[in-house]
């Protein structure tokens, strides 16, 4: 039975990418475009792009659980550094004011680098607690 002639344009690099496609699997272009205009309208085509859809949103929610969760650990993490700093540190006298606080922006100077440096490298305190953790538990 003879089937219905159709013609189509394509993009020359479409056109091109499917004669190679043709040529690797030793079929016609006919075949090839046949076979996924059948896939794309069939209605398993929309099953399976719903399916795709959701393994992308299940991956996503996951990654942005692991980001809650490294932002409550930093959260929790600096609140309790402020607090335990904020309860042991005693008053300065007015007399050393000054250089505790010229002492004070040297070292936050200091910080800055050296938290850029990490940043920098990658390497993150969630990643050291992590290993810790592993390694004493070993």
């Amino acid at each position: 039975m003879k089937k219905d002639r159709l013609n189509v344009y394509f993009d020359p690099t479409l056109t091109g990418e499917l004669e190679s496609l043709a040529a690797r699997r030793k079929v016609s272009k006919s075949q090839i475009v046949e076979a996924a205009l059948a896939s794309y309208l069939s209605p398993d085509a929309a099953d399976q792009r719903e399916a795709a859809i959701v393994r992308r949103l299940d991956r996503l929610t996951r990654a942005v659980e692991r980001l809650e969760r490294d932002v409550t650990i930093g959260n929790e993490a600096v609140g309790l550094f402020v607090k335990f700093w904020l309860t042991t540190t005693p008053p300065l006298p007015d007399t050393m004011r000054d250089a505790a606080q010229a002492k004070g922006r040297e070292r936050y100077e200091g910080f800055v680098e050296a938290l850029g440096r990490r940043l920098a490298k990658g390497s993150t305190l969630t990643k050291e607690v992590s290993n810790d953790i592993v390694t004493s538990v070993e």
